[in-house]
């Protein structure tokens, strides 16, 4: 088991709003008065009491939104196999698979709960996919106690959300804000149902935007310390407008309960999402063909970069949008369509958002400046994000011990040229280099030959940005050459 598990809030929902709030009062100090010898009198000056800072007052948001908050219970069934469990090793196992032509099955019955929230008062209702996920049967609950049988309209798994139609008219819906105004320190406050626990009200702050997780979804989350449990999934984020800025999804913990970390969707996600699943029961992604990873300081400096900023490109999918855009290995996506991107998880749902067609303006550093580049997105693909956790540098030359690529790994690689590490020391092993990486290129040169890695890293100075290309993805690696 890992130290730190993400566990995804799927089956009841959060404690109610707990722990005071304490603000000290303020007060001036009043100036020390030194009296002169010549002085026949002296002032004092009153204290002054600043008023303390005021709580906000969230009874008129839970009153005016709760009876659009809805609890949602499924069920359904789960296939297994009947008997006892065979391990995969047990040579009964592959008896079964040879002889059997399948192990016998049979299903289990699931039960699970979340949340959800109306969006249209004909009884459209967001929630997260994984509430929904397996279900044979959705009922909704409403706040007011009617209960009704859900229809899954549509659920993607990529962002986590679900669409469902309920069919009733005139119902309360919820007021849909603009995550993108929310800014880290602001109030908020959670409503749902954890542990089954119907209407109950959490509040907190947001503690970051952007949040990229681990797993590999492209939805930039807005990370808050609102108390989510169990239950809480699908269920609606407000700010202090009352307004819904984002939909609870997931929480990292070691117990499985809340430990100070959860994370919801965006409402631009969601809301993109609802809107093309009732139009036409699908979802529809733009597409770059591009992997990045982020830019750390190293590779800012690497890359004659000002600061950290934006999406590093590692790697370009041939014939992608990307690639015939002239998207390049080594190029900084620093903004799209005039928003700069804080970092490399803000890209993937930049384009995510845009139609198959559509056209998107990437403002690109290559080679010390900045350019604009005009993408023609292309159709749903998720963008790679490479993984790159870079151990503190130290000083020295590179330090590896390299060969030529024979034709069939070139061809495995699609490379013309590349080394192949074979044994990584010094400042490339500190860096992350390791053997079986191909070093494709340095400082934006592609490498072809022993020699030529020499000359460069030779000429090179205190740092390098090194592509290697490791599995099947590529990224730069920052390496402080001392």
């Amino acid at each position: 088991m890992k130290p730190l598990k993400l566990t995804v809030a799927a089956v009841a929902v959060a404690a109610a709003l707990g722990g005071a709030y304490s603000f000290g009062h303020l007060q001036a100090i009043p100036d020390a008065h030194a009296t002169p010898a010549a002085s026949v009198a002296t002032t004092t000056v009153p204290p002054v009491t600043v008023a303390p800072a005021a709580l906000p007052d969230m009874r008129s948001i839970v009153a005016a939104n709760a009876p659009a908050v809805v609890n949602i219970s499924v069920t359904g069934t789960r296939k297994t196999t009947n008997g006892p469990q065979i391990d995969p090793d047990d040579p009964f196992y592959q008896f079964f698979r040879r002889f059997g032509g399948r192990l016998p099955q049979g299903a289990t019955p699931v039960q699970g709960q979340g949340s959800g929230f109306i969006v249209s008062a004909d009884g459209t209702i967001l929630t997260n996919a994984h509430v929904v996920e397996e279900a044979d049967e959705v009922t909704v609950k409403l706040n007011d106690k009617r209960e009704f049988k859900a229809k899954v309209l549509g659920a993607d798994k990529t962002s986590d959300v679900a669409v469902l139609k309920i069919a009733a008219q005139n119902l309360p819906t919820v007021r849909i804000g603009a995550s993108a105004q929310t800014q880290v320190g602001e109030w908020v406050l959670a409503i749902g149902s954890p542990f089954g626990f119907e209407s109950s009200a959490s509040a907190g702050i947001v503690s970051a935007k952007s949040r990229s997780l681990p797993d590999g979804s492209y939805v930039p989350f807005i990370q808050t310390d609102v108390a989510v449990n169990p239950g809480n999934s699908g269920g609606p984020l407000f700010n202090m407008n009352g307004e819904v800025i984002g939909i609870n999804s997931q929480i990292y913990s070691r117990s499985g309960g809340y430990q100070g970390l959860s994370f919801a969707i965006p409402i631009e996600v969601a809301m993109n999402i609802e809107r093309q699943i009732v139009a036409t029961g699908k979802v529809q992604r733009g597409k770059l063909g591009v992997s990045i990873q982020d830019v750390n300081q190293a590779l800012a400096d690497s890359f004659g970069l000002a600061k950290p900023a934006g999406a590093l490109v590692s790697s370009v999918e041939k014939g992608s949008p990307a690639a015939k855009a002239g998207l390049e290995p080594g190029d900084v996506i620093l903004g799209i369509d005039g928003k700069t991107l804080a970092s490399a998880g803000d890209l993937p749902a930049a384009v995510a958002l845009k139609k198959p067609g559509e056209a998107a303006r990437l403002q690109v550093w290559r080679q010390g400046a900045t350019r604009d580049i005009e993408v023609r997105v292309g159709s749903f693909g998720d963008e790679k994000v490479a993984k790159l956790d870079t151990p503190s540098a130290d000083k020295g030359r590179l330090g590896v011990a390299v060969r030529p690529l024979t034709p069939e790994e070139r061809r495995q690689a699609e490379t013309r040229g590349g080394l192949l590490v074979e044994q990584a020391n010094g400042a490339a092993a500190r860096a992350g280099i390791r053997p079986g990486d191909i070093i494709l290129s340095v400082n934006g040169q592609a490498i072809d030959s022993v020699e030529q890695l020499r000359g460069i890293i030779a000429k090179a100075g205190k740092k390098a940005a090194i592509l290697v290309e490791r599995g099947d993805s590529r990224l730069f690696v920052p390496v402080d050459l001392g």
